[in-house]
């Protein structure tokens, strides 16, 4: 029984594993960009950076919120949604950002 056992976990892992690479995707474009929490309704503790691709949201890894200005002012990501042309990778749930610029208005 132990020798059937260690073979069919090692299965498991290997196609959760795979499962979870298939999740990975390119993006290059133009999307919507604000708080996750203020704007997009996410979840979390602290206002952060996400992004809205073809109508599901991500939080971004590579910018944060800070780094486009000060997010509470009027005219900041907590109290707007922006457009920014971003580049990056879509891998488990999470956007990773290469390249995040917010288009001036």
């Amino acid at each position: 029984m132990k020798q059937l056992v260690l073979p069919l976990i090692l299965i498991l892992l290997l196609c959760s594993c795979a499962s979870l690479k298939m999740d990975k995707r390119f993006i290059d474009g133009v999307y919507e960009a604000s708080c996750g929490i203020c704007n997009f309704d996410m979840t979390g503790d602290d206002c952060e950076l996400a992004i809205r691709i073809e109508g599901k949201e991500y939080y971004v890894e590579g910018s944060t919120i800070d780094e486009h200005g000060n997010a509470h002012a009027e005219d900041g990501l907590c109290n707007t949604t922006r457009k920014a042309r971003v580049r990056g990778t879509v891998k488990y749930a999470t956007f990773f950002a290469t390249s995040f610029e917010l288009i001036q208005e």
